[in-house]
């Protein structure tokens, strides 16, 4: 694995040629030289000296889950943050640059291992270039939201070479109202949802003033990884009775689902490589009093408008469903930090009904994600881990996840910043959240608040859900419905 073996960094490397040439020059005092390579084997010795102490970055177990392989869209989050004025290329990749040291992962790229090293790790990138990850497109005519998330829907599905590190950024010029776009994309092995924030967070206002470590850093060697594996593999004997009960969690988390498979819809068919966004918009203030009037939470909301919407579109298509199995994550992340990313978050199955009075249905769907937030964080992975892996070992996948008939659609929330970001001096106005489903799940939703106003991110197929625009004008009743049975 010559990848593995960086035998000298790009700071070196200027030392090193300098000391050759004057090796070849005979008139060069002997002590100069002497003095030269000194200094070249002093430096040689620090370097590994760090590279003995600086610890491996493995993946962990949950991040396995994001690699597995098959799936036709690469699973992915992010956002687009609408910027006030016109943001100039150079001035983007500066700010980005001076940004690198705040968000470390931006420049590591993910290596696979032999079997018996252990899983992936992540290693500085040494050819890492800035232009590789960022682009320039001219915003579609007329312009304005729909048109960058028309660019969205195309770039932000293009698959990441897997030698470089997993992000991509796009910057969306000519906008209109003097605004720009960024579209921000990374691989979920990299990061979660939360991790995402801390992530965009990262390269935001007030954190360029993290100072530039060495860079880059040495990859570990075949022993290391050796060692580390054999010390790993100790620790998870230890952990086995905390593995065995989260197993039984998961068991009982997903029992119900996996004796009961739903009925065939229209909701669940294989889809494409291709996604289309559309959003719907809030006032959190009024959603809060809504959800604390009955006793609920703004997610609570969400759901039930959203099974709402999806009753009405397929009574469109001549299809009656009268209640939804969503697949919600829940995040066990301790702390959001740009430097400690990766997944930390699990996901619970969810049965809500999607009839009755908006008010009514509000409190039902409040008492039952109650009930579901009392399994254990993180259990359900105990389960979906080695049987994905098992699946994908045995080629069978993608036939899974073409054909399960154990949830409906996935619905993602997150609270994010509630005062303004700046990026570069630029205020951001609007993040709209962004994210990918897989297998035969043709419409999901991702949803993010920001400065008072929460953002629902339709993602659908285009070709199994033709008709995003009719599911986003009955999302936009059923919110409207809620908050004016309310009398507010």
């Amino acid at each position: 694995m010559p990848d593995l073996d960086l035998v000298s960094t790009a700071r070196q490397r200027p030392v090193l040629a300098w000391y050759r040439w004057l090796r070849r020059l005979e008139t060069v005092p002997h002590t100069t030289v002497v003095f030269l390579e000194k200094v070249l084997q002093a430096g040689q010795a620090l370097h590994q000296a760090a590279a003995a102490t600086l610890p491996i970055d493995r993946i962990s177990a949950d991040d396995m889950m994001s690699l597995v392989p098959g799936s036709r869209t690469p699973p992915m989050v992010g956002a687009i943050l609408f910027l006030g004025g016109d943001v100039e290329p150079a001035q983007l990749l500066a700010v980005i640059r001076s940004r690198l040291p705040a968000v470390p992962r931006l420049r590591q790229r993910l290596v696979r291992l032999p079997l018996g090293w252990g899983r992936p790790i992540w290693v500085d990138d040494p050819d890492f270039r800035l232009a590789d990850h960022v682009s320039v497109v001219e915003c579609p005519a007329p312009g304005g939201r729909e048109a960058v998330l028309e660019v969205a829907g195309r770039v932000f599905t293009a698959a990441l070479p897997p030698d470089r590190p997993l992000w991509a950024a796009t910057l969306v010029t000519a906008v209109g109202n003097g605004q720009s776009a960024l579209i921000f994309g990374v691989h979920h092995v990299l990061a979660d949802g939360l991790g995402g924030l801390a992530l965009l967070a990262g390269l935001a206002e007030g954190l360029s003033g993290t100072p530039e470590g060495f860079f880059p850093r040495p990859a570990p060697t075949r022993a290391q990884l050796i060692a580390d594996a054999a010390r790993v593999g100790i620790r998870a004997v230890g952990r086995l009775p905390a593995v065995l009960a989260g197993a039984v969690q998961s068991i009982k988390l997903f029992g119900p689902a996996l004796r009961t498979r739903l009925a065939p819809s229209s909701l669940n068919q294989p889809t494409g490589s291709r996604r289309r966004f559309a959003t719907v918009e809030c006032d959190m203030n009024r959603m809060r009093e809504v959800a604390h009037r009955r006793g609920a939470t703004i997610n609570d909301v969400v759901l039930s408008a959203v099974v709402g919407a999806l009753r009405s579109l397929l009574a469109g298509r001549g299809e009656v469903t009268d209640s939804f199995v969503l697949s919600v994550p829940v995040s066990f992340r301790p702390h959001t930090r740009a430097q400690t990313l990766g997944n930390q978050s699990a996901v619970v199955p969810v049965h809500l009904p999607a009839t009755g009075a908006p008010l009514d249905r509000l409190e039902t769907v409040a008492q039952l994600t109650r009930a579901a937030k009392l399994a254990a964080p993180g259990a359900s992975n105990a389960l979906l881990r080695p049987v994905f892996q098992l699946l994908s070992q045995l080629g069978l996948y993608q036939r899974f996840i073409d054909h399960q008939r154990l949830i409906h659609t996935f619905v993602t929330n997150l609270a994010g910043p509630q005062l303004p970001f700046h990026l570069g001096g630029h205020p951001i106005l609007k993040v709209i959240p962004l994210a990918t489903a897989s297998g035969n799940v043709t419409v999901s939703f991702a949803v993010l608040s920001y400065v008072g106003t929460l953002t629902i991110t339709l993602i659908a197929d285009p070709e199994t859900c033709p008709d995003l625009g009719d599911l986003q004008d009955g999302l936009q009743r059923e919110l409207e419905a809620v908050t004016g049975a309310s009398g507010l």
